[in-house]
């Protein structure tokens, strides 16, 4: 039996699993201590239901994904419009430390997943899906770029490879920061900051006098702006495999965001209202995870689960290892540099809430970090999904991939 949904039932279908996922993670404390997404809830949720009803009552649910790739595009345009390369000034000399440490270790991190999976016999791709592209780039990232492999290169069950690994590094990233940046405070004994009384060194990244609410017009700008983005990253990114080379969608339509938006800064332009832009962001991954989760077939990762212990046990040591040591040097080798290492932890192999909350429960014990909270905002709001694009396309390019135009 076949339950098929069109693509307006579908898109209704997928905002209920979203508030199942909502319900779910403001009453479980587990899910909400390791900062895993509302849409990654509600959607293994149904995508576990579904294979169980497929397995014992063989009931199929039949979706029309069709929006999908443009709630994909959407988000990766709204991460292009947000990168306001003033940031980098204002981060300072940190910043860019921490931005070399981060492009080092996606290159590593890639590295690390090539080798694994080239030892346990698997395809390449694999190697890339458990190292930057899931890991570094979180479950939209991870869920792109599954759907190009598995539709490029005809491999089995990528998609729910993409999505466990990153749903696993989420909870490591928060398992593993702390004690990292524990062990660092204690083996070097590293003079404390005096500690302040319900600070712990948070510094917001938006100016609150200057802050506007949403309201139709800015919204109506911002959700052109997005459009746009579209309209000229998928134009940019036919020409380009017509002459030049192929990369993905978001790919281009990130780089025109980040174009568009640094444009727009400047006063004679209408200016992409940042709320706006935000909110539709989010609403637009939500709704692409949850549909791409809905669709998972959870009884094709039983026959992983080895080969992804193995995947997640060797990108595990590859992180604490460089954390502790690279990511420690390169910071300045003192009580901000140990704090920024437990919060790269989170953000190397989940996600920048995760990030953030390794380093508030460091402050909140040893006393505030204030350098750490700019730059690891920082660096996950605006920097990493750009350094990510640039060196998953440079390992592309590698004859073992044989991708090559």
């Amino acid at each position: 039996m076949s339950l098929d949904f069109g693509p307006v039932q579908t898109l209704g279908f997928a905002v209920l699993v979203l508030y199942i996922g909502v319900f779910l993670v403001a009453r479980l404390q587990f899910l909400s201590n390791n900062n895993i997404p509302v849409p990654v809830v509600g959607g293994f949720l149904f995508a576990l239901v579904a294979s169980l009803l497929l397995g014992q009552f063989n009931i199929r649910f039949g979706f029309d994904m069709s929006m999908k790739e443009p709630m994909m595009l959407a988000f990766f345009s709204c991460v292009g419009l947000g990168a306001d390369m003033r940031m980098l000034s204002r981060g300072g000399k940190q910043l860019l430390l921490f931005i070399i440490a981060c492009l080092l270790y996606l290159v590593i991190q890639d590295g690390i997943g090539l080798a694994t999976a080239l030892s346990l016999d698997m395809h390449p791709l694999v190697g890339l899906l458990s190292g930057s592209i899931t890991l570094s780039g979180g479950h939209a990232t991870g869920a792109a770029y599954a759907q190009q492999f598995s539709e490029s290169s005809n491999i089995a069950g990528v998609m729910e490879l993409a999505m466990a690994v990153a749903t696993f590094g989420l909870i490591l990233g928060g398992i593993i920061g702390g004690p990292v940046a524990g062990r660092l405070i204690k083996k070097h004994k590293i003079q404390l900051p005096r500690k302040t009384p319900g600070k712990h060194g948070i510094v917001l990244q938006h100016d609150n006098s200057s802050y506007t609410p949403v309201d139709e017009d800015n919204f109506l700008l911002a959700f052109f702006y997005v459009l746009l983005c579209i309209i000229l990253g998928k134009l940019i990114a036919a020409w380009f495999a017509a002459n030049v080379m192929t990369l993905p969608d978001i790919v281009w339509c990130m780089f025109v965001g980040v174009v568009i938006g640094n444009i727009t800064l400047h006063d004679s332009l209408p200016r992409a209202h940042q709320p706006s832009i935000d909110l539709i962001g989010n609403i637009a991954l939500s709704l692409f995870l949850v549909m791409a989760l809905m669709s998972l077939n959870l009884w094709g990762m039983l026959g992983m689960a080895g080969p992804l212990l193995i995947l997640l046990g060797t990108q595990l040591i590859g992180m604490v290892l460089f954390a502790s040591y690279i990511t420690w040097q390169i910071m300045g080798k003192d009580y901000n540099a140990a704090v920024i290492a437990g919060g790269h932890c989170g953000f190397g192999l989940g996600a920048s809430p995760t990030a953030v909350a390794n380093m508030s429960a460091r402050t909140k014990r040893f006393g505030p970090a204030p350098q750490a909270f700019i730059v690891v905002p920082l660096m996950g709001a605006f920097f990493i999904d750009l350094l990510n694009a640039i060196v998953i396309q440079v390992y592309l390019a590698l004859p073992v991939f044989g991708l090559g135009n």
